[in-house]
């Protein structure tokens, strides 16, 4: 699941479940506060929410955030699981809703529902190669996947980061991706679309960087969030390498509204994204991936 939503048969193991029963889907709090805000880009801001309680979650959940009088959005948690006091949300101002969270200030309220959906297996990769495909606002919902894959980095193999932007000023996190690329045991590549006069990385498309990765096809689990469009090709080029497609797995974003699987927005074929999701393999979720949203 991206992170720009407005409302709007294997061995390997699956996504893991949420943290929580289904007893009770539907979770709510007191307002969470806002204690920091960073703007990542000129449209994506990252706000630093303090829960009234205790607040657990897994990589690749989200939460629903609204504001009173204007609606709610879904918007994955892009922090370290490991740190329960800083819940980050990275938005993207692309309607209301999300207008009107990234204009909030510290010390501003926002209502917040979850954790919601089915997380990122990043325990079930361990033993062998990670690689994490992202492309644009992609990012933010890996983050977490990959924070908690480099606080047991001698679980793994080689770490891959691969990740694109349309422009030199789109790409996020910059100062976490030269000390990523500062490490000596993770491999980080990025790419854009479109360069400025001052860009001295790759241009072109995210798939593209898969043929100078280093990882083994037949020990590497895979990781993808990006546009529709380039989950296909990466995944196009992922199989063609010889990874095996029950373990890519993706995060899907349709039309929820409701994150509890009642009102059906989200619907992908047999499955609800907020419910089933939004981390699927591509195995389970192939056939119907490209039919366009009603």
């Amino acid at each position: 699941m991206r992170t720009v939503t407005d409302s709007a048969g294997s061995n390997q193991p699956g996504p893991t479940a949420r943290p929580r029963g289904d007893t009770s889907p539907w979770i709510d709090s007191e307002p969470w506060e806002v204690v920091g805000i960073r703007h990542d880009s000129p449209d994506v801001v990252t706000l630093d929410l303090a829960p009234p309680g205790p607040f657990e979650f897994l990589p690749g959940q989200f939460n629903m955030l609204y504001q009173p009088g204007i609606g709610e959005v879904p918007i994955s948690i892009s922090g370290d699981p490991a740190d329960h006091r800083h819940v980050l949300h990275t938005i993207r101002d692309v309607g209301p809703v999300t207008s009107a969270l990234c204009a909030l200030r510290p010390g501003d309220q926002v209502g917040v529902r979850g954790p919601y959906g089915t997380s990122w297996p990043v325990a079930a990769a361990e033993g062998g190669d990670l690689v994490i495909v992202a492309g644009g606002i992609g990012l933010p919902p890996l983050r977490p996947a990959l924070y908690q894959a480099l606080s047991r980095r001698d679980h793994y193999g080689r770490v891959v980061l691969l990740y694109g932007a349309r422009t030199p000023g789109d790409l996020l996190f910059t100062d976490e991706l030269g000390a990523w690329r500062a490490r000596f045991d993770m491999h980080v590549s990025v790419t854009v679309d479109a360069a400025d006069p001052d860009w001295r990385g790759n241009v072109g498309v995210v798939p593209d960087l898969l043929r100078r990765a280093p990882f083994d096809p037949g020990a590497t689990s895979a990781f993808v969030v990006g546009p529709e469009i380039m989950i296909r090709f990466t995944v196009r080029a992922l199989v063609e390498a010889g990874v095996t497609d029950d373990r890519i797995y993706l995060s899907l974003e349709r039309n929820m509204q409701c994150a509890v699987g009642m009102c059906g927005h989200c619907q992908l074929g047999p499955y609800l994204v907020c419910r089933d999701g939004p981390v699927f393999s591509h195995q389970k979720v192939a056939r119907w991936l490209g039919i366009r949203e009603a």
